[in-house]
Order: structure tokens, then C-alpha cells, then sequence
């Protein structure tokens, strides 16, 4: 026990921490004084009961800018290590836990998730201890989605994942691997077949650079799911600053490839996590700033060089290209990661209601307008946010299912 950094927890009666900081507001304050009190038992099944996949949000979490970040202790610079003593804690419990119905306010009510990752696992386990029959549909054979096919085993073991498969076994709750809703199911099949249907699936669809000779690229998603399937040569380029460019770069590394990151704009206006960027730089990725990808030939890209500027009317920085500034960058591999979104497809055929943008109108709770049973959650109403904030999601579409269908 780390027993040292716990009693350097004030136990804030308006913890910041929790209540600004954490997305799925960790009750931080009970379950130190738990873990203090040697109970790391019920401090596991307070954790747990709030977030599904504390476990896994405590090692993958971007704790600088939430929990950790949030530190009454911040003024001192020393803010309590939490989510640490967080993945002491549900590490543990994870492993041993199994599922049981806690109310039978859903006791009689079938719900299909879309989508295996961070919001159907944690969405089954609310709904499952609802009393809800849960069957779960994902394009993966096997559960995970992210945590499994996306983020590297380096960041996050796949044992995780398998903790879940588990549980949901022992549960009764029913899995289909390999079946993409929209190709091989249709959504109204599925919205006629169930109560309510969860869309959770995650945000695989990659955007383009736009460039000629695109085509020469290989998306980072797909290398991800499957790094030894690419033949990756003495020199990779990355281009992105988010979190799927970090996973991929460390990945190519990893695969001995001299790996560097090309972004069109400066480190600070990278969206990723400030330290997944010092840990791809320990790592030995090396990264080029204000650079932006003009063409993909054979060999290498073509990259011109951006600069900020400042609008005389004082608004946002904009980054401009800078024309006439065209060099050649050799590569053996370029790797793009620059955004991606969900499969909005599959709402092809139904009556949902879809914004000038292709994104589906949702109501306060994430109900899909023009759609009767049938909620969305995490990518597909934030886009590629983090694992918390995916959790995060589907605990309100949770929530306004159990207050439509609800018994209690």
C-alpha cells in the first residue's frame, strides 16, 4: 500500500479533483480514506460501481489534465499521486469481481450495444446490474475495441480486455464478434428486435490528407490493430499530433524503424496528451513542427512549412502555409493519423435526425431525434475523445434509458 502519498490527501469536503477534474467524478475523498482504513475491498467496489474501467483509465487516463491536474496541492507543486493508489486498487478488484444484479429496474428489457470498447463495456455492466438482458454486437472478434486494437500493449495490457470477456461470460451477457452494424446488420433491424439500442462504437473512420499520391500512405488505425502485418523499412513518418499519431510512432519505434512526427503546428497546439509527447521523445521519435504534407510520392513526401499569425483584429491564432517553401522528406513509410470519426452509415434507412455536418441530433440524454429507442454515446456524439470521457458518455445515455424504461 502506498500508504505514504494517501495521507497526503487532504480528503477536500468540494474536492477538485473529482468534482472539476475527473470526467466520471471519482469519488476520490471515500475511497482514500478506505484505502487508508485497509479496505481496499470496498474501496475497489466504490470505484467500480462509478467507473467500469477504473482499472484501465488509471494507467491510460491523461491525469495531468484531470484528477492530478486538479489538485488542491497544485499551489504547492506537489499534487497526491491518485491515480496511482486508483490502479492499486481497481487493478485489484478487476480480477477477482463478478457481475450481479443490483435492482430490477430494467428486469425484463433486452438492450443490444454497438460496439465493445470503453462505452459498451462499461454501459453493459450499469445496464446488466440493472436487471437489463445485455448483448453486445462488434465488428472485432473480440471485446476490447480500443484498449484491445488500439492502444499498444505497452500502454495497456491486453489482460484487461480479457478481465471483461470474463466477467460478462460468467454474467450470461452475450457477445457477437465480427458483425459491423450497417453492413451486416442494419440498425433498424436491430431498433425492431430490442428495447433500446446503445451506439458506442468508436471513431475508425479515418480523414484524408486531401494530397495527391495519398494513396501511398497507410492509415494508423489499421496498423494499430496489427503492427507486424507492415513491412515498415529503416524510416517511418508520422503525421499528426493526437493521441493515435503517439501510440503509432511509439509503435513504430518499437518495430525498429527510425520514426520521427510531422505536425503543421506547434507542440503546444498538439491535442495529445502532453505526456504521451515526452514519452514518445524518450522513446527516440524525433518530431518536426509547422510542417505540412503537400504530396506523397514514391520514396517520400513533399512537406511545405506553416507559420502562426496573428489576426490584426486580435482573434485566434490561425497556421498558414508558408508557399514556396516545398522540400522533399525521404521515408520508407508514412503513416497518417490526423482525425477520424464514427460510422455514420448506419443510420442510413432510418428516420434519424442528422445536422448540416452528418452528425445525428441528440437530445439532452443522447437520445438519436427521429429514433424512438435508440442512444448514442462517446465518439459518436464527442468524436475521438479520451477513455474517461467515453465512460463518461454512456453513463448518460444509461441513465436517461433507465429514466424511459425504468421500473423503480
Amino acid at each position: 500500500m502506498n500508504n505514504t502519498e494517501a495521507l497526503r490527501c487532504l480528503l477536500c469536503k468540494k474536492p477538485k479533483c473529482a468534482l472539476d477534474g475527473c470526467p466520471v467524478h471519482t469519488p476520490v475523498p471515500e475511497a482514500m480514506l478506505l484505502y487508508r482504513q485497509g479496505k481496499l475491498e470496498e474501496a475497489g467496489e466504490l470505484l467500480f460501481r462509478n467507473n467500469p474501467l477504473s482499472a484501465v483509465t488509471s494507467l491510460v487516463c491523461d491525469w495531468k489534465q484531470f484528477c492530478y491536474g486538479h489538485c488542491v496541492l497544485n499551489v504547492k507543486k506537489v499534487p497526491v499521486r491518485w491515480y496511482e493508489i486508483e490502479q492499486e486498487i481497481s487493478g485489484a478488484y478487476l480480477f477477482h469481481h463478478r457481475l450481479q444484479r443490483r435492482s430490477s429496474e430494467l428486469s425484463g428489457k433486452r438492450i443490444a450495444l454497438v460496439g465493445a470498447g470503453p462505452v459498451g463495456l462499461s454501459a453493459a455492466v450499469w445496464l446488466y446490474e440493472a436487471g437489463a438482458d445485455v448483448v453486445l454486437y462488434d465488428a472485432n472478434p473480440r471485446m476490447g475495441g480500443v484498449l484491445r486494437y488500439g492502444i499498444p500493449a505497452f500502454r495497456l495490457d491486453k489482460k484487461y480486455c480479457d478481465a471483461f470477456e470474463q466477467m460478462f461470460q460468467q454474467a450470461g451477457i452475450e457477445f457477437h464478434g465480427g458483425i459491423e452494424v450497417g453492413k451486416d446488420i442494419t440498425l433498424a433491424s436491430l431498433s425492431d428486435t430490442y428495447d433500446a439500442v446503445l451506439l458506442g462504437a468508436g471513431a475508425e473512420r479515418p480523414a484524408t490528407l486531401r494530397i495527391p499520391g495519398e494513396e501511398r500512405a497507410v492509415q494508423a488505425l489499421p496498423f494499430l490493430k496489427d503492427p507486424s502485418a507492415f513491412a515498415l523499412g529503416r524510416k517511418v513518418i508520422v503525421i499528426g499530433g493526437g493521441n493515435v499519431a503517439m501510440d503509432a510512432c511509439r509503435t513504430a519505434i518499437r518495430q525498429g524503424a527510425e520514426t520521427w512526427v510531422y505536425y503543421r503546428k506547434t507542440f503546444e497546439n498538439m491535442p495529445a496528451n502532453p505526456l504521451e509527447v515526452e514519452e514518445a521523445k524518450a522513446d527516440g521519435v524525433q518530431f518536426r513542427v509547422f510542417q505540412a504534407p503537400v504530396e506523397v510520392r514514391e520514396g517520400g513526401v513533399v512537406f511545405r512549412d506553416c507559420e502562426n499569425v496573428q489576426p490584426e483584429d486580435g482573434g485566434r491564432v490561425v497556421t498558414r502555409i508558408i508557399d514556396g517553401t516545398d522540400h522533399f522528406v525521404e521515408c520508407d513509410t508514412l503513416l497518417t493519423a490526423i482525425s477520424e470519426k464514427p460510422d455514420f452509415g448506419l443510420f442510413a434507412g432510418t428516420p434519424a435526425v442528422m445536422n448540416q455536418w452528418g452528425w445525428p441530433e441528440i437530445s439532452e440524454g443522447q437520445q438519436v431525434q427521429g429514433l424512438s429507442n435508440v442512444w448514442v454515446a462517446g465518439d459518436f456524439c464527442l468524436g475521438p475523445k479520451t477513455v474517461v470521457e467515453a465512460v463518461a458518455s454512456a453513463r448518460i445515455a444509461v441513465a436517461d434509458i433507465l429514466r424511459i424504461f425504468g421500473t423503480c
